[in-house]
Parts: C-alpha cells; sequence; structure tokens
C-alpha cells in the first residue's frame, strides 16, 4: 500500500530531523538499562527516513485499531462456538486433548436450524473482510518495530512481547485459514490442530494487547474530530504532530498523494470487494454467482442433485459396489440388531425438511431432504430415549467417516436419514443410499454412505 510520494516535496513545510536520543519522555524502571540501549543504537533502526508517508500517525492507526476492536472478537466468539458445534465431549473434535484449553461444553442446540451456518459464515466472511484492515493496520505501525530504544518501561515491554504475539497470531490464523478454504494444505501440518492453539496464542495478545492501548486509542480518537479529518482535502493533509512514545509519525514526510479520507476509503472498499466475491457461498441464492474466490463453484446447473460436494465418493474410495443391492444398514444399541435395505427403508414413513449443510470453509446450501427421522429408527432399534447415536459410513478412511450425535440432535423432528433430495434420489457423491442430515449439524457429520447407527442410552 503506497500512501506517499517517496520523493521530498517542495510545496509541504519540512519537518525537522529526529533522533531516538532526542526524544525527552522519561524512562521507566529500570531507566538505566533504557538510557543505555538509546546510546547504543544499532544501524537502521530509530526514527529512519524509509517511513515518509505523511498518513501515519496515532489518530489513523487508532481508526484502523478501532475497527479491529470491533469485529475481532465477532470472528473469535463464532470460532470457539464452531469449536463446540464439534461435539468435543465426544472426542470428534480436533484437536480433541487440549488439556487446560478446553471450553465451556454443552449440548450444541438444533435450533435454529441455521445456526452453524451462521457462525460458520461469520467467521469465514468477516475474518476474510478483515483482511484489508489488518493490512491496513500493520501499513501504519511498520515503523513502530524500527524504533529504538524498544522500550522505555516494563509496560512497553509487555506492551512490544503482545504486538509481536498479536502479529504472528493474526497473520499465522489468516494465513492457514485462507489455505484452508482453498484446500491447499502446504504447511504440512494439521490445520485445524494449528488454527485451533494459533487461536489461542492470539486471542491471549489480542486481551493483553487492548488492555494497555485502548485507553490511548480512545484519548486518540477524540483528539481529532472524525468529520474534519473526512472532510481534509488531499492539498490540505498535514503530517500528525510527533509522537515519541509510538514512533509513527515520519521524520521527514514527503508529500501526501491520498488524504485520509481517501486512504479510509480504499481500505473500506477492499474490503467491500472482498465481501462481494466470497459471501455469496455462505449466503447463496443470487449471490452466489458473485462468490470468485472460493473453490466450492458458482453454478451446479439445474438439478435436484447439482450442489456443493465437499467430498467426492471417488475421493472417499466409495463405489457403485459398495451402495448397490447388498448394501444395508445395522441398526443396534437395543435388545438385538436390525438389518435395513434400502426398499424397507423407503417404506417406512417419510419425512422431509429444508435444511442447511455448512462447511467449515465457509460454504453452504440449502436444500429439501426427505428420508427416515432417526428418533422413528431409534425406536425401531428398542432406544426410544437415546443419550446419543454413534454414525459410520461405508467410507474406510478419512478424519470424518464417523459421527457422533447429541440426544437433542437425534430426536429432532427434522433430524433424517435421508434418501431422497428435492425429490430425487441422492447421488452416489450425496451419500447414496443413505446418509444423515441434523438440523444446525456442521457439514461432515452429516454422515455420508452410512452403513450402521448404534443408539446409546447412557
Amino acid at each position: 500500500m503506497v500512501m506517499a510520494s517517496n520523493q521530498r516535496g517542495t510545496g509541504e513545510p519540512q519537518r525537522p530531523e529526529h533522533r531516538a536520543t532526542e526524544h525527552t519522555s522519561s524512562y521507566g524502571f529500570p531507566a538505566r538499562l533504557w538510557q543505555a540501549l538509546a546510546r547504543h543504537r544499532p544501524p537502521g533502526l530509530g526514527r529512519t527516513r524509509a517511513w515518509r508517508s505523511p498518513l501515519r500517525g496515532p489518530w489513523l492507526t487508532s481508526v484502523f485499531g478501532a475497527v479491529l476492536v470491533a469485529t475481532l472478537p465477532l470472528v473469535i466468539i463464532t470460532g470457539l462456538l464452531d469449536y463446540i458445534a464439534y461435539g468435543p465431549q465426544f472426542g470428534q473434535a480436533i484437536p480433541n486433548d487440549v488439556g487446560w484449553l478446553h471450553l465451556p461444553l454443552f449440548a450444541w442446540p438444533t435450533r435454529p436450524s441455521w445456526l452453524f451456518r451462521l457462525t460458520e459464515g461469520l467467521h469465514v466472511v468477516v475474518g476474510l473482510v478483515l483482511i484489508p484492515v489488518v493490512v491496513a493496520k500493520l501499513w501504519s505501525v511498520v515503523p513502530r518495530l524500527f524504533s529504538w530504544p524498544p522500550a522505555r518501561s516494563i509496560a512497553q515491554v509487555l506492551e512490544r512481547l503482545s504486538l509481536l504475539l498479536l502479529v504472528g497470531g493474526i497473520l499465522f490464523e489468516i494465513v492457514t485459514g485462507v489455505l484452508n478454504i482453498q484446500y491447499d494444505y502446504v504447511f504440512g501440518f494439521s490445520f485445524y490442530t494449528a488454527h485451533y492453539y494459533g487461536a489461542w496464542v492470539f486471542i491471549g495478545a489480542f486481551v493483553v494487547h487492548v488492555a494497555l492501548k485502548l485507553r490511548r486509542m480512545i484519548s486518540v480518537l477524540r483528539s481529532r474530530s472524525m468529520r474534519a479529518m473526512l472532510r481534509t482535502s488531499r492539498t490540505d493533509t498535514r503530517p500528525e504532530s510527533d509522537d515519541a512514545e509510538d514512533s509513527l509519525v515520519a521524520a521527514a514526510p514527503a508529500v501526501p498523494t491520498m488524504s485520509r479520507r481517501a486512504a479510509l476509503a480504499l481500505v473500506g472498499g477492499g474490503s467491500l470487494l472482498v465481501a462481494v466475491l466470497t459471501a455469496g457461498q455462505a449466503i447463496g441464492g443470487v449471490t452466489r454467482p458473485a462468490a470468485l474466490l472460493l473453490p466450492r463453484g458458482r453454478s451446479y446447473g439445474n438439478g435436484p442433485t447439482d450442489f456443493q460436494i465437499n467430498r467426492a465418493a471417488a475421493a472417499a474410495g466409495i463405489t457403485v459396489r459398495d451402495t448397490g443391492v447388498g448394501w444395508r444398514l445395522l441398526l443396534h444399541g437395543g435388545p438385538q440388531p436390525w438389518q435395513f435395505d434400502r426398499a424397507q427403508l423407503l417404506a417406512m414413513p417419510q419425512y422431509s425438511a429444508t435444511l442447511p449443510i455448512a462447511c467449515v470453509e465457509g460454504w453452504s446450501t440449502t436444500q429439501t431432504w426427505t428420508g427416515v427421522r432417526l428418533r422413528d429408527l431409534a425406536t425401531l432399534a428398542g432406544v426410544p430415549e437415546p443419550s446419543s447415536a454413534h454414525v459410520r459410513s461405508l467410507e474406510r478412511n478419512g478424519a470424518f467417516n464417523q459421527a457422533t450425535l447429541q440426544a437433542n440432535q437425534v430426536l429432532d423432528p427434522d433430524s433424517l436419514l435421508a434418501l431422497r433430495v428435492n425429490g430425487a434420489d441422492l447421488s452416489i457423491d450425496h451419500g447414496y443410499p443413505a446418509r444423515i442430515i441434523v438440523p444446525a449439524l456442521p457439514g461432515v457429520h452429516c454422515t455420508k454412505w452410512v452403513s450402521s447407527i448404534k443408539f446409546r442410552n447412557q
């Protein structure tokens, strides 16, 4: 992001040169250490001429910071809720054994049916929309990374450490999150595990950094009128007053090439563009054709089974032989096991429900499913009030070839062993001969190619 010319202007009054040793701000304990560091400045550090944009300063940095303080908690909370939605109490969330970092556990609700679609969609879309703001924020504070001495008090040491973890944490979460959306696992480790622990590093640093800087951010924002700043043209744009504490103001500012209003519009426009190019996969409908940046496509034709597929049958090793006339559904957990072929399941009372499926990559789709209620199957199995149900797939390998459903998920009237979708038989890629559909359940736990269901009563 270039917000100022690299040429020294002739039409702007030049600011005097500054050196780190000229700052008169007091040093905290231990003062002699900070003063000694100040006298031994490494080459290239301190108030450098490399950062010359006159737009940089506490106010612009505080504006970007305020946006992140207001929106990042939404990304954090929805991400943690999504982890709970995977049922860590059943050992099926990744990572599972997280020690003292475990979250308070509760039964993930089935209502509203679009709950997981909302939380996962917000987590992914808002996270992507904030990328231009994060880049702008990092651009605005980059001179601080080269200031010297690196700290003037113990409080500044804590602030710098939190800043290091904050920047590293958010960049790690953004990069791994975007690669996961694109199904590009070049990093060679478990995305789920790394993203979870990386999130806690970021959350800790974020809380500390906000605690240390919130009062100052509010003070800086109040020091200038937002309306006046937005009305200032490029020709009237001036550097902010010198700020030795933050070292953000350019020592030798160049002539501005845009106003702060234009800089904010540039960042806001970038976030809006990202929203337009990504939100369609979570919202669906007429917005889906605009989702150019996400890998699950924009059009699947007009057929009843032409919608997103997270894992195709070929990728799962499922063949027509596995799903043919020899397929049987095994129900057990009661006094005796039961087996049903597909014709017998179709002869049972059929129910339809229009429900969304949402995936961790951010895409979702709403379809009308038809099949047998899970609670009816539980009754047939001899467990009318199950505490949970364990579902297995024909798929032999893969991280999500089985899932455990909570009692409320089994007993919900819209929870189905789906046999048809939109009036047509399931395609093999969508889980033929039968798959699980449960309101508000993460898509990977809506198990496809179901081979058995074990209902548990304790």
